[in-house]
């Protein structure tokens, strides 16, 4: 049975673990705040931006071709993995890097390169087959997302991309922001940027008219790269409002929990206590019988 000194010093050192989480627990919220203010603020831009490029693309479908728009093979994948640069945020990083592990099964049959955005998908499959071709690391770790590094990570990827004739489909893979409680992970093909299917686009897409100013091949010229920026960057906006959201949890369910241990650890201390004080009664007790 531990001693009454050893029971002291493991509530105190679970009080003070406790006063680090709740501390967490409140930096993460303050911090989802802002990332959820930017997040909101970016969504419908690149959902709109997105919409009229798929439309645009289906219209002159037969009569434009872009690099970044024509179709190529199915042989060669290049992944984005967008995780933190920090860990104690529930199980925010596990469930993205389980659903690159499940593409990455899936697609079993393909030649596979992975581009590393976040120091935690970067270890784990440092120590895999997948080969790493790049890495950008310190990004997110203050909680918040600089446009221009996503404008570099983007313009990267579009150069090798375009360079690279042999890579035949780019996917992004992150986590979608939904709510405090719930995070998606989410793959997205962004390049070739998709064509709207005219099956599938409604009343909307392939019934849109669209004038042009400037022809239709320095327009897209313009707007494809801008597209895989903008998607990068709400790409990275999400995944650090749904690491904010997930650590503000896990730091307030691990108070809870240590809240818990700490009531289970004071009752235990005041048994023992009780238990000392009892034998010491029954030897004053013994002893004055002795007498």
């Amino acid at each position: 049975m531990p001693s009454l000194l050893d029971m002291r010093r493991r509530i105190k050192s679970v009080k003070n673990t406790q006063q680090i989480t709740k501390a967490m627990k409140m930096v993460a919220a303050a911090k989802l705040k802002r990332a959820q203010d930017r997040v909101t603020a970016a969504r419908p831009f690149a959902q709109k931006m997105s919409e009229v490029l798929t439309g645009l693309s289906a219209k002159v479908a037969d009569e434009l071709s872009h690099p970044l728009l024509d179709p190529r093979g199915d042989e060669k994948y290049l992944i984005v993995l967008v995780s933190a640069d920090k860990g104690l945020a529930g199980a925010f990083n596990a469930n993205v890097i389980k659903a690159t592990q499940a593409f990455l099964s899936q697609s079993s049959g393909k030649s596979t390169e992975l581009v590393a955005v976040g120091r935690k998908g970067r270890d784990f499959f440092k120590r895999r087959t997948v080969e790493i071709t790049d890495e950008y690391i310190g990004l997110t770790g203050s909680g918040q997302v600089n446009h221009q590094d996503a404008l570099d990570i983007a313009r990267h990827i579009i150069q090798k991309f375009t360079d690279d004739t042999t890579i035949d489909k780019v996917f992004l893979v992150y986590t979608e922001f939904r709510t405090v409680l719930s995070q998606k992970p989410v793959i997205e093909q962004i390049l070739p940027v998709p064509r709207l299917v005219e099956e599938e686009s409604g009343d909307k897409g392939a019934q849109a008219e669209y004038i042009y100013e400037q022809p239709a091949a320095e327009i897209f010229g313009k707007l494809l790269p801008r597209q895989v920026e903008t998607q990068l960057y709400k790409a990275m906006l999400e995944s650090v409002a749904s690491e904010q959201g997930s650590r503000m949890t896990a730091m307030d369910s691990a108070s809870k929990n240590a809240g818990e241990l700490i009531d289970t650890l004071t009752l235990n201390m005041n048994r023992i206590r009780q238990a000392a004080i009892t034998k010491e009664i029954i030897e004053v007790v013994s002893g004055a019988a002795a007498l």
